[in-house]
C-alpha cells in the first residue's frame, strides 16, 4: 500500500513538472536549477497557483460564476488539506509538500484571496483599479509576495530576516509584471497604475484604457511607468540581501529567478519604457545563458557542501 501512495505521489509531482514546464516561463527556468525534492515542491506550488488563476480568469464565464467555481475548489483543497481522499493530482503534491517542507496553509489561502482580487475588485463595465501604491502593495502582497514567502520555506533559510526580504522580492516581481503587462491588462479593463500616480504625472485613466494599439507612449506615460520602475529596483535591493539568506544549495534556483526578472525590467526600462507597441521580454538564450550559471553554480555549492 505505502508503494501504491508513493507511485501516486510520484506520478502527481510529474503532472506538477508538466504544467510548471509548459506555463511557468521564467519561474521554471529557476526550477530546473533546485535539487529534486525542492524542485518537485515548487512545481507543486506553482500548478495550485495555475489552478486557481485559470478559474478566476476564464473570461467566457460571468465573474460571479467564476467566484463560485474557485469558492467550490478552494473548498475541495481544504478538505484535501485535513487528509480526505482526492483525485487531483495537485492538490496530492502540495498537500505532501506543504507537510514536507512545513508551508503554513494559511499562506496558500492567501494565494487564493490575491487571485480572487480581481474577480471582487470591480463590477460591471468599470475598471479594475487601484486608488494609491499602498493599495496596489497589498494586491501585490497577496499575489506575489506570498509566493515569496512559501518560496523561501522550501528554499530553506533559518534567518529572520528573510520573510520581509522575500516578501519585498515579490513586490520587485510583480511591479515588473504590471509593467511588461500594461496594454494587454487595459485590454481586459484592468489598470494596476496607481491612480495617485496617473494624476501626478498628468495621465488619464482613460487614454490607459482606450489608447491606440500601435501609439507608443507619450512623454507623461513614460515618465510614470518610470516612476514605477523606480520603485521595483528599490525592491530588487532586498532580493539581493536575501540571496545569502537561503541555503546554499538553493540559492542558485533564487539567482537565476532574480536575474530573468531583473533583465526584463531592464529591457523595459532600454525600451524607454514603450510597453504599448510591443510586449518585453526576456530572450530564450539569454535565460539559457541565466540558467547555466546557475547550474554551474548548483554543481559547486553541492562539491563544497
Amino acid at each position: 500500500m505505502a508503494h501504491e501512495q508513493s507511485g501516486e505521489l510520484a506520478c502527481a509531482y510529474g503532472t506538477c513538472r508538466t504544467i510548471a514546464r509548459r506555463e511557468a516561463k521564467n519561474f521554471y527556468y529557476a526550477f530546473i536549477a533546485l535539487p529534486i525534492a525542492r524542485r518537485n515542491a515548487i512545481c507543486a506550488i506553482y500548478a495550485f497557483m495555475r489552478q486557481a488563476d485559470d478559474l478566476a480568469d476564464d473570461e467566457s464565464l460571468p465573474r460571479e460564476e467564476r467566484r463560485q467555481k474557485l469558492n467550490a475548489w478552494l473548498t475541495a483543497w481544504h478538505a484535501t488539506a485535513r487528509g480526505a481522499r482526492t483525485t487531483d493530482p495537485v492538490f496530492l503534491a502540495v498537500r505532501d509538500a506543504t507537510r514536507r517542507f512545513d508551508i503554513p496553509l494559511e499562506l496558500l489561502n492567501e494565494l487564493v484571496e490575491g487571485v480572487a482580487m480581481d474577480l471582487d475588485h470591480a463590477t460591471g463595465s468599470e475598471p479594475d483599479t487601484y486608488a494609491t501604491f499602498d493599495d496596489l502593495y497589498r494586491y501585490c502582497y497577496l499575489v506575489a509576495s506570498v509566493v515569496g514567502l512559501v518560496t523561501i520555506r522550501i528554499f530553506g533559510s533559518s534567518d529572520g530576516r528573510a520573510e520581509k526580504l522575500a516578501e519585498e522580492t515579490g513586490i520587485a516581481f510583480q511591479l515588473t509584471n504590471i509593467l511588461r503587462d500594461v496594454s494587454e491588462d487595459a485590454a481586459r479593463n484592468r489598470v494596476y497604475l496607481p491612480l495617485t500616480d496617473l494624476a501626478a504625472h498628468g495621465v488619464s485613466l482613460d487614454s490607459v484604457l482606450r489608447r491606440a494599439p500601435s501609439a507608443p507612449p507619450t512623454a507623461a506615460e513614460r515618465a510614470l511607468l518610470a516612476s514605477i520602475a523606480r520603485r521595483a529596483e528599490d525592491y530588487y535591493r532586498s532580493a539581493d540581501a536575501l540571496l545569502p539568506l537561503i541555503d546554499r544549495e538553493s540559492r542558485p534556483a533564487l539567482w537565476v529567478l532574480v536575474s530573468i526578472y531583473h533583465a526584463l525590467l531592464k529591457r523595459i526600462e532600454r525600451a524607454d519604457y514603450d510597453v504599448f507597441t510591443r510586449r518585453a521580454s526576456v530572450p530564450t538564450a539569454q535565460k539559457l545563458a541565466i540558467l547555466l550559471i546557475g547550474l554551474a553554480r548548483m554543481a559547486w555549492a553541492r562539491i563544497t557542501t
